[in-house]
């Protein structure tokens, strides 16, 4: 039973009952949530829901009244001011019992309203204006803060094309003169994402990508959490995108050293999303680039100490680096390879556990100068037992096949071999 409870005060003759439950006037409750009311509006059929369950039952596909079932007319939602008003004095009467005043609603965004606003924006962004744009986009912005529901009816109006288009606008007229200007921008893009091909094209320019990296070098935390959220969504959604962020000058040192000297998880997070499109691309330069850089330590050093998603993101880093024979021999190099990969193995996830297994069989199988050093490390920080655990518990079948090779290789080498706890490559010298 919904409700609220109040103790009576101590002393107070009690008739049998610790406790006085307050009920919720029925003609008060959403038929649909049967919580109280904050936003009450009525449909076409006569009967008053709150707005944020209606709209939800409408916005799944259904046509019809929950509590009639007849088709409605219209999808007006019509405020009940005075079944709101009657609810607001029950709280303020009932105070006692912990019951807060519902806050009046505001008025939601109307698509009509959104469409308009847009179409001011697109206007400034023809005459390049950017007071009137900056105006109209944190208008937007504020409608969003707002509610939830407004945040819908921006982007469904599209939003994100015209965004994205006076985003691109202004980054070709200048990105250091309209900064503010495009910092806006992105903060509204936040609750757009995934965009769709044209906003992408609008973003995805190479004025648009040269700003996003000047975003990253010189503005607030705020501005480079924005700018690097923007360059993830675009990279996962086309691999073109990463040849051409590779091709601006100072893009790989300024991810790079997100990860090297991290300002905050969300941004080191998505730095690593950023850096693996890139080092997956088939030219080596930008392995070899990011190889030279210290991104293999660097990342070795994220794996060991963090938590699940950001250790599947460098550990797919690192996979992805150990393609290149440069990147082959920065981690030959590194004491913290091998155990650090062994001890990850069905220790986070299974894709975590797929990375680790194939980076292992990769440096095995490359292996040039003191062959067999790889196989001899792995054996003693007990990747073996480990290898079979996994085929025993069951991977995916690619894993699952280097795993029966890297168990051939290594079975030749057990012999002698003691075997330490995988934990202790802690202390293990480091090579930087």
């Amino acid at each position: 039973m919904f409700g609220w409870r109040r103790r009576k005060a101590k002393g107070k003759k009690q008739d049998g009952s610790h406790e006085k439950q307050l009920e919720i006037p029925k003609h008060f409750r959403c038929p649909i949530s049967l919580d109280l009311m904050k936003d009450p509006v009525t449909l076409s059929s006569g009967v008053t829901y709150d707005r944020e369950s209606i709209e939800t039952w409408l916005e799944a596909g259904n046509f019809t009244c929950p509590v009639t079932e007849q088709v409605l007319r219209s999808f007006d939602q019509i405020p009940n001011h005075t079944l709101r008003k009657m609810i607001q004095e029950w709280c303020v009467e009932n105070r006692n019992y912990g019951v807060e005043r519902i806050p009046t609603p505001r008025i939601p965004v109307a698509s009509v309203e959104v469409s308009e606003i847009l179409l001011e924006i697109t206007a400034s962004k023809n005459r390049l204006d950017q007071v009137g744009c900056l105006e109209s986009v944190e208008k937007i912005k504020n409608w969003g803060v707002e509610s939830e529901r407004n945040c819908r009816c921006i982007a469904a109006n599209g939003a994100a094309p015209v965004l994205t288009a006076a985003f691109h606008a202004f980054s070709t007229d200048s990105f250091e003169k309209n900064a503010n200007l495009l910092e806006e921008i992105l903060s509204v893009m936040n609750w757009m994402y995934p965009l769709d091909v044209e906003s992408m094209t609008n973003l995805g320019s190479h004025s648009s990508l040269c700003s996003l990296v000047w975003l990253l070098k010189c503005r607030d935390v705020s501005a480079k959490q924005n700018a690097m959220i923007a360059l993830k969504e675009l990279l996962c959604s086309d691999q073109q995108f990463a040849e051409s962020l590779a091709a601006i000058d100072e893009a790989k040192e300024i991810l790079f050293k997100f990860i090297k000297d991290p300002i905050s998880p969300s941004i080191t997070k998505a730095s690593l999303t950023v850096i693996f499109h890139l080092v997956s691309s088939p030219h080596e330069k930008i392995k070899s680039e990011f190889v030279k850089m210290g991104l293999v330590s660097s990342v070795l050093e994220i794996i060991m100490e963090s938590e699940k998603s950001m250790c599947e993101k460098a550990l797919g880093v690192l996979h992805e680096l150990c393609h290149s024979e440069e990147g082959r021999e920065e981690a030959y190099e590194n004491a913290l390879t091998i155990p650090v990969l062994v001890k990850k193995i069905l220790r986070v996830s299974e894709l975590a556990t797929d990375y680790s297994v194939s980076t292992i069989w990769k440096l095995s199988k490359f292996e040039r100068k003191c062959e067999g050093r790889v196989l001899i490390e792995a054996l003693q920080v007990g990747a073996f037992q480990k290898l079979l655990l996994l085929l025993q518990v069951g991977c995916g079948d690619d894993t699952k096949e280097k795993a029966t090779e890297l168990l051939k290789l290594l079975n030749p080498y057990r012999a002698g071999l003691e075997c330490i706890d995988s934990v202790d490559f802690k202390n293990l010298k480091r090579s930087f």
